[in-house]
């Protein structure tokens, strides 16, 4: 069943697009992707990353760097293609970013050797932690503005635990330095944890910026989200898309959810801000956050054969989730399409002064939630606890299937 409010318009406008959304990895993946097999564009620099590696060149297994920035300091050109492979541990970095986007028709690559076929010895994720013990982390107050930069103090630690502070995180972004510089990568087989965020991208100061990136078979855990985009617009031939991954959030304060986007396009798109295609999303509050009181910019989401989990069932009168989505915006600012979708959570949609957004259902989308609560037309109600489901609400090993 579909159901599209009055707001809907036509769902996807790009051929390559459509091509994607019916086919899967194989129509949109290999043109622009470095690791495809069949792969016909610009093939740039392997680099490697390695514990073991003696930190000269990182151009093999025994002289691989030693960190993944030194890698990402080591790419030589604007070019695309290129590909830095890191060996399955843990790398306790944070702030990353890279000296070149990746290129229209050939995006780099940031992946673990998950399953040990390129050589590392190693197989399993490859896990950045930007908890950092050995680094003393605060906000900076000082920095006019509500939400202002971090700053790292010269005294003190080591602190052991979660680094949570605005903007620091795997990848860099802050007030003055935009996630746009991670324009065009791919990420594979990555663990992105310790600290606000997990895989994500803000815009910040050139926020409205044209963004794409695609993150698959990863696991992003973060205190205010496990994946985000934000401050982009969308390419219609390149959306941002999360693919196999596994995102949660640990809190439920402010604009927290296990997925945050915040697009900045003027007018509704036709084609999507992000895409969550066989992910699972568990979060305290909300599976998807969109947006904070008052912002004005317009965004487009679609889950395909998703979960998404809310663990908060608090009864009425206490303190229950606010929906599995929630928007903090005006109804008109967001759409969102779901199919083979299924969610669990106290409510399913949920926004704020109830000025809902609009969406469109299509296949078959299952409910689980408060036995008080309705769920929208079209969805098919669950009335016992899902819990072939639910076995899926951990991190999947490597190799294994989300969800299993």
């Amino acid at each position: 069943m579909t159901r599209n409010t009055s707001q809907s318009k036509p769902l996807i406008r790009a051929t390559r697009l459509a091509a994607f959304l019916l086919a899967g990895v194989g129509a949109f993946a290999t043109p622009w992707d470095p690791q495809a097999n069949d792969f016909a564009g610009r093939k740039g620099t392997t680099l490697y990353v390695s514990k073991l590696g003696d930190n000269t060149d990182g151009t093999s297994w025994p002289t691989a760097f030693t960190t993944v920035q030194a890698a990402l300091d080591a790419i030589p050109d604007a070019e695309g293609g290129h590909v830095v492979v890191l060996r399955p541990d843990t790398y306790v970095e944070a702030n990353l970013w890279p000296k070149h986007k990746g290129a229209q028709g050939a995006y780099n690559v940031l992946a673990a050797d998950s399953d040990g076929s390129l050589g590392s010895g190693a197989q399993g994720y490859a896990i950045i932690d930007a908890g950092c013990p050995d680094i003393v982390v605060r906000q900076d107050h000082s920095v006019a503005g509500g939400n202002p930069p971090f700053k790292i103090l010269t005294e003190g630690g080591p602190e052991k635990g979660l680094k949570s502070v605005d903007w620091w995180g795997p990848y860099r972004c802050d007030p003055n330095f935009s996630g746009v510089v991670w324009d065009r990568w791919v990420f594979r087989g990555l663990y992105s944890t310790g600290s606000e965020g997990g895989m994500g991208w803000d815009m910040t100061c050139e926020a409205g910026t044209p963004f794409t990136a695609v993150a698959e078979d990863c696991v992003g855990i973060g205190r205010f989200a496990g994946a985000c985009v934000m401050g982009h617009t969308n390419r219609p031939d390149e959306p941002v898309v999360f693919r196999r991954s596994y995102f949660m959030c640990l809190d439920v304060w402010g604009d927290a959810g296990a997925a945050y986007v915040r697009a900045h396009n003027p007018s509704m798109p036709e084609s999507y801000d992000a895409i969550f295609e066989d992910c699972v999303l568990v979060g305290t509050d909300n599976a998807l956050q969109v947006g904070y009181p008052k912002f004005e910019g317009y965004s487009r989401v679609k889950f395909l054969r998703s979960k998404l989990i809310v663990l908060n069932f608090s009864q009425p009168h206490g303190t229950p989730a606010t929906g599995i989505v929630y928007s903090d915006l005006l109804g008109k600012f967001l759409h969102v399409d779901l199919e083979d979708c299924f969610c669990m959570g106290y409510k399913v949609f949920g926004a704020r002064d109830n000025d809902m957004f609009s969406f469109s259902l299509k296949g078959t989308n299952r409910a689980y939630v408060q036995f008080q609560q309705e769920t929208p037309e079209g969805f098919e109600r669950l009335a016992l606890f899902p819990a072939e489901e639910f076995r899926g609400i951990a991190p999947p090993q490597p190799g294994v299937a989300i969800g299993k």
